[in-house]
């Protein structure tokens, strides 16, 4: 397995290459979701405070995405210069691309590593989590940071398999490690009753198997990309290159994760049992895991306009846009359908009835059944800022994220301050969704007009 050729997304006809290509990054989005969605299920059916422990997950996982920023943002930044090489037949910058990003990941994880030991325990307090899960949320906290290590080597690896068209490897293992976090979930909380602490360890070690398959995988298709000339270990060169190409996806992902902890901030402080927090915790986690399924469709579209615009095969990008989108409008819809359809029922599969209030119940199904039937709508500008960071537009896809994400936490302070409560929570989303999605149109209009026709008449007839 760790043979698997590599795959050229230049060539054959657009709407096969995308789906067989999209369906195991979808795939793996889901799972990996559903990853974190089992420490939810597991400590909150079996933990002796389940709704607590829910709670204590939840803004952990506030804080642990400021940090993950990083290894997505080295995930998208050198996945798309991989894409980039590989479409160009340099298969030497391929080698010093992989190399480069290793290295300068490698240093960037250890800053951050300490930097998250050192501030985890501030950021709880100013992030207001209650004092009956603080110890809770912080052994989690800390437990995770202490996996980023796996974290950056998974993502970083899975960029890459996938950089270089090959989007099943990643998602083989991903399942298997996904298969053992669930073993070890119900063994350390379900039979030794450790809890929270029982969730986090389960996912560090789960991390750490998929990480290293990965690495296993990488490792066997760097000897199967051969370059004539020998390549560098480290090129500063390069290393400038990913700075410029992993920094707006970082700072993408930090804003909004910075976003979040504010808006969980003003969420634990709407009531004093925390039932809004337990409530938009398990929701907010449900959300997630459609939303995640698009974005890992937009990535690997992002691959595979990066690999055509190198190619010259710019008629390809626009076709595989619009196939793309039509795959998402699918995907979206029926998440919509199935999240407003059952949402108590969704809600009950994370929290045990008996541990969550009515209170919460009913926070959990409000942001459901709203923020549910805006996913098609924000499936639409996730999709327009991968085909804009593909074809080199990274500034596009950065403005059109921040606007969504300062309209979205502008709009909860302000409409809880009016008095519309948890609903206003609900609305900011929508309506920071539906702003940005105009904005990351035009982006998208802006680009696609830049590039120019299909560079060969003979390629469109034989390759679309």
């Amino acid at each position: 397995m760790g043979n698997r050729k590599t795959v050229n997304l230049t060539g054959g006809k657009v709407w096969k290459v995308l789906l067989a290509y999209s369906l195991p990054l979808f795939g793996s989005a889901i799972v990996q979701q559903l990853y974190s969605l089992v420490d939810l299920l597991v400590v909150g059916n079996f933990a002796k405070e389940g709704a607590l422990a829910v709670d204590a997950i939840g803004n952990a996982t506030v804080v642990i995405n400021v940090l993950l920023a990083f290894a997505l943002g080295a995930n998208g930044g050198c996945s798309v210069l991989v894409a980039r090489y590989f479409g160009e037949n340099n298969f030497k910058r391929v080698r010093e691309t992989v190399s480069t990003a290793l290295i300068s990941y490698s240093v960037l994880c250890a800053a951050i590593m300490a930097l998250g030991f050192a501030c985890a325990g501030v950021a709880l307090i100013a992030l207001g989590v209650h004092g009956a899960y603080y110890g809770d949320c912080l052994e989690y906290l800390y437990v995770y940071i202490g996996s980023l290590p796996f974290v950056f080597l998974y993502n970083l690896g899975c960029g890459i398999c996938s950089a270089l068209g090959d989007s099943k490897t990643p998602f083989i293992f991903l399942v298997v490690s996904s298969v053992l976090n669930v073993g070890l979930d119900i063994c350390f909380v379900y039979l030794l009753h450790l809890d929270v602490a029982g969730a986090a360890w389960a996912t560090f070690i789960s991390q750490a198997v998929s990480s290293v398959l990965t690495v296993f995988v990488l490792a066997g298709k760097m000897r199967s990309v051969k370059s004539e000339e020998k390549p560098k270990i480290f090129d500063k060169r390069l290393l400038k290159e990913l700075t410029v190409t992993s920094l707006p996806i970082i700072l993408q992902q930090s804003f909004v994760s910075v976003g979040n902890f504010f808006v969980n901030r003003c969420i634990n402080g709407l009531d004093a049992n925390g039932d809004a927090t337990t409530g938009f915790t398990t929701a907010f986690k449900i959300i997630v895991t459609a939303n995640m399924g698009t974005v890992a469709m937009s990535n690997g579209f992002s691959n595979f306009a990066s690999q055509n615009r190198a190619a010259g095969e710019y008629g390809r990008i626009k076709k595989g846009f619009w196939i793309m989108l039509g795959y998402m409008t699918v995907a979206s819809t029926l998440f919509l359908i199935l999240f407003v359809s059952c949402p108590a029922f969704l809600t009950r599969l994370f929290v045990q009835s008996d541990k969550l209030t009515g209170a919460a119940m009913g926070y959990s199904v409000t942001f459901l059944t709203i923020v549910s039937c805006f996913l098609p709508v924000v499936g639409l500008k996730i999709m327009a800022d991968g085909a804009v960071r593909g074809c080199g537009g990274n500034l596009g896809f950065t403005v059109s994220t921040f606007i969504d994400l300062g309209l979205r936490v502008m709009l909860v302070y302000l409409l809880v301050y009016l008095g519309w409560g948890f609903l206003g929570v609900c609305w900011a989303w929508a309506i920071g969704w539906s702003v940005s999605t105009v904005f990351a149109l035009a982006f998208l209009g802006f680009t696609f007009k830049k590039l120019p026709k299909h560079r060969s008449a003979e390629a469109g007839v034989n390759n679309n």
